[in-house]
């Protein structure tokens, strides 16, 4: 299968750079190159990538507000967005995630990380750098503190919902584990514990692990610590 992608970057050089990646890859393929998050969400429709990979800051509709509003239309509900930032903006980047995006990759990141990231996010299983992820959330969740503006309210009552185990799971999904850390830590297996993800993620309505993270902080299931 080839993985599509779409480019969302306002700076025509580095959408030509990160082409020629994609392009090279035997399995990846760009559809479509936007210069701003209106073009974005446009070509999204137009095309529906398996991955959007989504520059933050863009004039007009910025990378926020586009990848909201792909996240939002049931009609892309399999485009996957991967938000592309300097790790200066660390606010957006966690309404990003909020807002539905997969992960985030900084800019500066070895070639080889890039195409990774492309392929874990079109498979909809892993969560982009689970630790950086998990830190970044944790920071600005301690700093909001238990009512920030973008809680949800609503989430803290339906994590009623899960079972013991499928809570456990979520604790160490919030840790940054991937499937088969979590099985060797609870003693099941890799396919058991994908079985208690994907059970959790429709409970909670959360598109993916990223949301999965999210939800575990601002629900009060996992603490936010600050090193």
């Amino acid at each position: 299968m080839t993985i599509r992608v779409l480019l969302a970057d306002d700076q025509a050089l580095l959408r030509s750079a990160f082409r020629v990646l994609v392009d090279s890859e035997p399995d990846m393929e760009v559809v479509g190159e936007a210069s701003d998050g209106a073009e974005a969400v446009r070509l999204a429709r137009e095309h529906l990538p398996d991955v959007v990979l989504m520059d933050i800051r863009m004039p007009g509709t910025d990378g926020l507000a586009a990848t909201r509003e792909i996240s939002a239309d049931p009609a892309l509900s399999g485009v996957r967005v991967v938000i592309l930032t300097t790790f200066e903006v660390d606010d957006y980047v966690v309404q990003s995630l909020r807002a539905g995006a997969s992960g985030f990759l900084g800019k500066g990141s070895e070639p080889g990380e890039m195409l990774g990231a492309v392929r874990i996010a079109a498979g909809g299983e892993a969560l982009l750098s689970p630790v950086a992820t998990k830190g970044l959330i944790a920071r600005f969740l301690a700093q909001e503190g238990p009512s920030g503006p973008d809680r949800d309210p609503d989430r803290a009552e339906r994590l009623g919902s899960l079972t013991v185990r499928e809570r456990e799971v979520l604790v160490q999904v919030a840790g940054g584990h991937s499937n088969d850390e979590i099985a060797e830590r609870l003693e099941v297996s890799p396919l058991t514990v994908k079985t208690h993800v994907n059970r959790a993620m429709a409970k909670l309505g959360a598109r993916d692990r990223a949301q999965l993270v999210v939800i575990a902080y601002e629900s009060g299931l996992v603490r936010p610590r600050v090193d």
